[in-house]
């Protein structure tokens, strides 16, 4: 038997006149004096106003009544009857209030460090996530860790209909390398040896497929020891699903529909078909591989009209390997941006490796200001190409490919943001395909798997992969993978692809990417052990829950979404992890630190 008969968002008109009980925290205090009180209490799912008054309430209840505050928590039992005063309109209980008869203070706070409400003047972060079971108290709070349990409902339902099965995998694993830095974890058993906290199910989904599950589906844990974000924790959570005898169209439009239901049911709201874009389409076009489709400002590639230039930035840039010039127009920039922008604008830019942006205004009289005494050889072309009207501006990037793009794409990004460009309340879905199976970085010489080494190419170019030499850097850089991701509003929220299913196929990429063949047998002898008994051909995908829910929620900050999230040091501020453990526990581990403190 619950110790209440409502909850505190439930009571409505044709309430009046019962008596109930209702249970939960004095969100809010008001006495009005000669023996009137009023008292807003709440609960997980809302507000409703008490009344305690010389008519109705006892004196012992109106001694009672006087002494609560604040985040108490009270059992109050008494008649519901029709507000007496005006109807809040904000509340769903607004029209009724609860006349006290009886009141038991349940629990008594000592003095908060801060009251969990929704006011705009709420403490910092860092004092809310040492106090996160106060934080979580908020009705905006409540509503977000309501709203990932119904995403994680929807995902549960969903693909149930579609024939997938929930299966757990392993919390302590292997160590592989999948890109990012491992959590590791001592063995007692095992001198010596260590498990390691999975990043992904990624291994282990494959071998699901190889087993005969044909459609595997987990809501899972993963950790990545990397630097925290806005968007990226440490421990986060993906919704993880493979299919087996599938190609790319399969699993897309399978997720598509996902995505689908989950914002229908969400926010109801209707998702349009998903437009696909290739990789290299969003690289010149936005300058990132997850662009943001809700404003304009596309980046153009100019190197061919540069190069009959003697600008000496443009010419320069031409002369490396993969060298472009690129360019945003910025209609009516002449009068938004400022000089004091556009030099900020080219300090900005350098963080990503580029020299500078150089800066052109258009006017009646053609190009003035900036470099305009440079594109005196291209003056009309580029003018025409670029669809260019007086009072606009131009921004250039000139460098590498990979160096420019980037830099443009962040800078568009930034223009979006300062020139208020990017609309609120508006839904653009992407996929973006064709990724490169491989990416080469100059720095160290050697190739990356653009997603992760068990991505398959497009079959079409499986035979050219498997022939292509070693040194042949161009050939391999035009191998195109089966990967894709989906993108909303600039933000990666699922990505995914075929799996490789061949043998030789896989060892062929651990070979490209510099696995040795015993460095291969040792981390991943089991798969590829598997792929000699008869893999099916599968394809699977990941979402990220966290920024589904960020998405859904319309926050920013991952740590909003995340019940006991890390700060950006990784630290968990109420529960004081992580923390040192006694010499005797790391004995029993087999380990000794050589930390030392300062």
């Amino acid at each position: 038997m619950f110790i209440r008969t409502h909850h505190c968002n439930q009571l409505r008109e044709e309430h009046v006149g019962q008596t109930v009980t209702l249970a939960g925290w004095v969100n809010a205090y008001r006495d009005h004096g000669a023996g009137l009180i009023f008292v807003d209490l709440r609960d997980r799912e809302g507000l409703t106003q008490l009344v305690f008054d010389t008519e109705d309430s006892s004196q012992d209840v109106l001694d009672a009544a006087d002494k609560i505050r604040n985040e108490d928590v009270i059992k109050a039992t008494g008649v519901v009857r029709r507000r007496a005063g005006t109807p809040n309109p904000k509340l769903a209980t607004g029209k009724v209030e609860v006349v006290v008869t009886t009141i038991e203070v349940l629990s008594k706070p000592d003095q908060l460090p801060f009251i969990p409400t929704d006011e705009e003047n709420l403490p910092g972060e860092e004092l809310r996530l040492r106090y996160r079971y106060l934080d979580l108290r908020r009705t905006k709070m409540q509503k977000i860790i309501r709203t990932r349990h119904r995403v994680t409902k929807v995902a549960r339902d969903y693909f149930d209909a579609q024939g997938f099965t929930e299966i757990e995998t392993p919390i302590l694993c292997k160590s592989t390398p999948e890109g990012a830095r491992d959590f590791v974890v001592p063995s007692r058993l095992q001198p010596g040896e260590w498990y390691a906290l999975p990043q992904s199910p990624q291994l282990f989904k494959q071998i699901l497929m190889v087993a005969g599950c044909e459609k595997y589906l987990q809501i899972c844990r993963c950790f990545r020891d990397e630097d925290p974000r806005a968007d990226r924790q440490a421990e986060f959570t993906q919704i993880d699903c493979e299919m087996s005898f599938v190609d790319r169209d399969n699993v897309m439009e399978t997720m598509e529909g996902f995505v689908r239901t989950v914002w229908k049911a969400i926010l109801g709201y209707e998702v349009p078909p998903v437009q696909r874009m290739t990789y290299h389409e969003a690289m010149d076009r936005y300058g990132i591989d997850r662009p943001d489709t809700r404003f304009g400002l596309e980046i153009a590639d100019i190197s061919d009209l540069a190069a009959k230039t003697d600008f000496g930035v443009f010419t320069d840039a031409l002369a490396k390997r993969r060298g472009v010039v690129r360019c945003i127009r910025v209609p009516g920039g002449a009068d938004k941006l400022t000089r004091k922008m556009t030099d900020a604008y080219g300090e900005f830019v350098k963080q990503f490796g580029a020299g500078g942006v150089p800066v052109v205004k258009y006017t009646a009289n053609g190009f003035e200001t900036g470099v305009a005494r440079f594109l005196e050889p291209i003056k009309d072309e580029l003018a025409k190409r670029l669809g260019l009207e007086p009072g606009d501006t131009v921004l250039f990037g000139a460098d590498a490919y990979g160096t420019c793009v980037k830099a443009m794409g962040e800078l568009r990004l930034r223009l979006g943001r300062d020139l208020k460009l990017i609309p609120e309340g508006q839904w653009n879905f992407l996929w973006v395909v064709d990724f490169p199976m491989f990416e080469y970085h100059e720095e160290d010489g050697r190739f990356y798997a653009m997603h992760h080494p068990f991505t398959a190419p497009n079959p079409d170019q499986v035979g050219a992969f498997l022939a292509a030499r070693e040194d042949d850097r161009d050939t391999i850089e035009s191998i195109v993978s089966a990967g894709y991701d989906m993108v909303v509003n600039g933000s990666e929220i699922g990505g995914g692809s075929i799996r490789i299913h061949r043998k030789e196929v896989q060892e062929r990429v651990f070979t490209l990417l510099g696995i040795s063949k015993e460095e291969a047998a040792e981390k991943f002898s089991f798969l590829l052990d598997a792929l000699r008994f008869g893999a099916p051909p599968h394809g699977g995908i990941a979402f990220g829950l966290d920024r589904l829910v960020m998405h859904l929620c319309g926050t920013d900050n991952i740590r909003d979404v995340i019940p006991f999230p890390k700060t950006q040091t990784g630290a968990d501020l109420m529960s004081g992890a992580p923390g040192m453990v006694s010499d005797a526990q790391m004995k029993e581990l087999h380990v000794k630190s050589t930390w030392e403190p300062a």
